[in-house]
């Protein structure tokens, strides 16, 4: 598959852009260049590779939940600039 100056002139046309001719054949040139290189990866033996989502193996870096007691609440509210009944009290936000 190759790209023509037509199918740049119409992907830029999508997008709305204005090109010069010079651009319209740099891209032209450079997308094919890529695709070039994408027909190489065609060529890999991939048989026996398995398919995966990732290049690397994933793992979860984050430490399971466990329960634990809660700080005493004269220790929560020890800092918070207002307290009402035990909670945080905090400035309206709807009227």
């Amino acid at each position: 598959m190759s790209v023509t100056i037509n199918d740049v002139e119409h992907v830029a046309s999508l997008a709305r852009l204005e090109l010069s001719d010079a651009e319209k054949e740099r891209f032209t040139e450079h997308l094919n260049a890529i695709l070039k290189y994408a027909e190489k990866l065609n060529e890999l033996d991939t048989e026996t590779v398995a398919p995966t989502s990732h290049v690397l193996p994933l793992r979860n870096v984050m430490r399971e939940d466990e329960a634990r007691p809660s700080w005493p609440l004269e220790d929560v509210l020890a800092n918070a600039p207002e307290e009402e009944d035990g909670q945080f009290r905090v400035p309206a936000v709807l009227e």
